[in-house]
């Protein structure tokens, strides 16, 4: 075949009618060689057939050349005809790497339209922030490391930011350290109970601490988080990942252990698998993670008292002997199996039915955002 050098993008028939021409060839020679009808070999000079990959092949067992030299030239010259980059999509693509745009808008969080002017806006408006890139900075996620210096993913942050902006729609007294103090002892008075869950959102607002419930977003695996707007003004933010009495009860202490120490103050830390089968073990995480969990399970059992629990009736841990242990201490007997499970003393799959569901309760009294009752915050 000629050395054929292409400046500028032609059709692919084009060349291949010079190509014919140079072999004094005609279109009805080429399809008698390649077998094929000489409709076709005339469509794809005159430009009104594609070439494809079969065909691709025979021109390049009878001219000699690659099969990709022709498949090339198709590719080059049907890309010649495509319309010219589109930035818009190129801005969409970067909103939507920062944060899960089509979630927040089926949830009312964020205005609902594709133009990336108005996208940006008010993406930056939701994160409350200048510029785009603001938005990588603002939480940290609590994973399995040493430091938790993790940068948290678009639907944590989204799922954080929005528990702040809930949070500032909430009133609550005045804080202070002794405040936080009579309300662990107040909570501590409502464990026995799943009913008695409906006066926690009062408890913490009586403390000055702001409870909000938001529907995790898919794959966040979030539990909790504790946010500070102010150095006075803690809230906690809870997903109910999973709607049980013992995940709801530690992963709240766990966060009121965050606000007693003052964690988060710079930045909010979020808090991933706390609970349930995939929870984090204590040990495996930093310092104010394991005082958290700490504080929760012994606010809600003093570790001495469980501790004789287990060497006084392990492994026979029969559902009489659970329920008689909490009614003692006067906690609900589920959090007693979530306990037992997380210490791995009873299998899961143990007792089950004590670990009742609270998600209905919790979120008729406290600030929430998900489960189809959307805020307008």
């Amino acid at each position: 075949m000629a050395n054929t050098h292409v400046e500028q993008v032609f059709p692919p028939g084009e060349i291949l009618r010079e190509e014919l021409e140079t072999r004094g060839w005609s279109q009805t020679d080429l399809a008698e060689i390649l077998g094929r009808p000489a409709k076709l070999v005339n469509e794809i000079i005159a430009g009104k057939r594609a070439i494809t990959p079969e065909t691709a092949q025979g021109l390049a067992d009878a001219l000699g050349t690659s099969a990709a030299l022709w498949l090339n030239l198709e590719s080059q010259f049907q890309l010649s005809k495509a319309k010219k980059p589109d930035a818009a999509v190129a801005r969409r693509a970067r909103l939507f790497e920062l944060a899960p745009v089509k979630e927040m808008q089926r949830r009312g969080w964020i205005d609902d339209t594709d133009d990336p002017n108005q996208l940006e806006g008010s993406l930056c408006r939701f994160f409350d922030v200048t510029a785009l890139e603001q938005i990588r900075t603002l939480p940290h996620a609590a994973k399995k490391s040493t430091d938790y210096d993790e940068d948290a993913t678009p639907s944590q942050r989204a799922w954080v930011q929005y528990i702040r902006r809930l949070g500032e729609s909430t009133d609550a007294a005045p804080f202070t350290d002794r405040s936080v103090r009579q309300a662990i002892q107040n909570l501590r008075g409502v464990v026995h109970s799943r009913e008695e869950i409906r006066h926690v959102p009062r408890i913490l607002a009586d403390a000055g601490i702001r409870l909000v419930i938001v529907e995790p977003l898919a794959g966040t695996r979030i539990d909790g988080v504790c946010v500070w707007l102010d150095d006075a003004r803690p809230v906690i933010g809870l997903s109910l990942r999973l709607d049980r009495i013992d995940s709801f009860w530690f992963a709240l202490m766990h966060e009121c252990g965050h606000v007693y120490a003052r964690d988060g103050l710079e930045h909010p830390i979020v808090d991933i698998d706390l609970v349930g089968d995939g929870a984090i073990r204590t040990s495996d995480k930093p310092e104010s993670e394991q005082r958290a969990d700490q504080f929760a399970a012994e606010s809600l059992i003093p570790a001495e008292e469980l501790n004789g629990f287990i060497a006084r009736v392990a492994p026979l841990f029969s559902k009489e002997r659970i329920k008689g242990f909490a009614a003692r201490l006067k906690v609900h007997p589920g959090i007693v199996v979530g306990q037992l499970q997380h210490r791995e003393q009873i299998k899961y799959s143990h007792s089950r039915e004590m670990l009742e569901k609270v998600r209905s309760i919790v979120t008729g009294s406290a600030l929430t955002d998900g489960w189809a009752q959307h805020s307008n915050a």
